[in-house]
């Protein structure tokens, strides 16, 4: 079992190397090639800020593919199973799409088709869902035109739930690194502990995605120097889809030996096979239901679906008090606690304790950022690690009271020492022409928004 962990960590981390170290030249060319829209009255942030980091996700993609290829241990996905191939053209093509749409702004549309042509790459190349596990029913095949539809159906879901969510700094590539740790626990138990070898390619592409995530936060915590833009969402939603279709449909039953005992046994033991079509759900739970509210809120208006607002979840973190960070914590906290709460109702072995802990933990810290009195601070040994602002101040610093954590001009605090955003000036429109930054779904254009709009809109 140690062989393994150390070459899928070694390729974790020679993914978060290459897309940390490359993320710094990718900014400053997003910034020559004018990749960095003006700031609009729903943005949050407050300087304009580069976009493209997905081109350095991208590259970090694929030194973790060419870095497990050559690892003994690894090696054997690749000679046995196309899927690595299918993920690397199916990536390439959508984070094409995502690097022109972020300078140029392609049409709804067009993204649209570009998602469904990259999905269908996939497809064409074996990356596709044969079958499914039915409660009740059983293991039902599917035809060749109802795996494909499928398939796709989730690329699209998938892709646009995390780029819907992409409106804080950090906040879809942390969530994205939480869901995929989940599902490396999950889908290394059923390579490791079943010795299910279709269970390999996505055990791979969950550690690449950890890498390609955890590489490009440093640079997109809390004030962002940069932002993934579609690039980069659109990116890790496919990687993430892609685990997701590489299991769903592999688990065997019989080699798992779960028909043993009572028939109520049974079915319990039957989680495991149905955990790759509900994890993914899980996963993108809250971005999904945030997806759901808005086309419902925009319609009820009489708006279009895919015209961004300032009424995502995270923004109503903001708006009832909490910080920026503190917003981007809730939502990370509420993501491990579902991830691995889902991961952890299919474990029924020794191992499962791992699982609990970190979903107590979750509870406990979202418990803990919830009450408004609480401000997270790092211990003294990994101060060197964090932002500032998470660091412990000396009595001299903190006369006069903390000036934000986030250390934005005009920030004030509630009576609760909450931060609360203080008014400020009319944002000027943007002109046509000019791209977004953050919160558009990925198939639909940034809206534009006249001179009557106000920061302080409702989103």
């Amino acid at each position: 079992m140690g062989q393994p962990v150390r070459d899928y960590l070694l390729t974790l981390c020679v993914t978060a190397a290459v897309t940390y170290l490359l993320t710094g030249p990718v900014r400053k060319f997003a910034i020559a090639v004018g990749a960095m829209p003006a700031i609009r009255a729903r943005d949050v942030h407050r300087e304009p800020t580069p976009r493209l980091g997905g081109i350095a996700m991208f590259g970090g993609l694929c030194a973790g593919l060419i870095v497990a290829d050559h690892l003994f241990n690894l090696n054997g996905v690749f000679e046995l199973s196309n899927e690595p191939r299918a993920l690397l053209s199916g990536a390439a093509l959508i984070w094409l799409i995502g690097v022109l749409d972020d300078k140029f702004e392609i049409d709804a549309l067009i993204k649209l088709g570009g998602q469904m042509i990259a999905a269908a790459v996939m497809v064409i190349q074996g990356l596709t869902i044969l079958w499914l596990p039915i409660p009740g029913v059983g293991t039902v095949a599917l035809t060749q035109w109802q795996g494909t539809l499928l398939t796709v159906a989730l690329v699209v879901i998938t892709i646009n739930a995390v780029n819907f969510v992409d409106g804080l700094d950090g906040l879809a590539a942390g969530m994205v690194c939480i869901a995929s740790a989940a599902f490396f626990l999950y889908t290394y138990r059923l390579w490791y502990g079943y010795g299910i070898e279709a269970a390999a390619p996505a055990t791979l592409f969950a550690a690449i995605l950890m890498g390609m995530c955890l590489g490009f936060l440093p640079h997109n915590m809390h004030p962002a120097r940069i932002f993934m833009g579609d690039s980069g969402s659109m990116l890790i939603g496919l990687v993430l889809a892609a685990g997701a279709i590489s299991v769903t449909g592999q688990v065997d039953p019989d080699a798992m030996k779960l028909f043993e005992g009572s028939e109520r046994q049974a079915t319990h033991a039957m989680l495991p096979v149905f955990i790759p079509l509900l994890l993914p759900l899980t996963i993108i739970a809250i971005p999904a239901a945030d997806l759901i509210l808005a086309i419902v809120r925009r319609t009820w208006n009489g708006q279009s679906p895919f015209a961004a607002d300032r009424g995502h979840l995270h923004h109503r973190l903001l708006e009832i008090g909490h910080s920026h960070s503190r917003s981007v914590l809730i939502m990370y906290f509420w993501s491990a606690l579902i991830a691995f709460g889902a991961v952890g109702y299919s474990v029924h072995s020794a191992s499962l304790w791992i699982v609990l802990v970190i979903v107590g933990l979750s509870a406990v810290g979202l418990v803990l950022l919830l009450m408004p009195r609480f401000t997270p601070r790092a211990p003294h040994w990994a101060e060197s690690f964090v932002p500032p602002r998470y660091r412990r101040r000396s009595h001299g610093e903190a006369v006069g009271g903390e000036a934000g954590d986030e250390g934005a001009p005009g920030a004030q605090h509630g009576p609760e020492g909450s931060q609360m955003a203080s008014p400020e000036p009319e944002r000027a429109s943007v002109a046509v022409g000019v791209s977004g930054v953050n919160g558009a779904t990925a198939i639909g254009p940034r809206s534009r928004f006249t001179d009557r709009d106000r920061a302080d809109s409702p989103r």
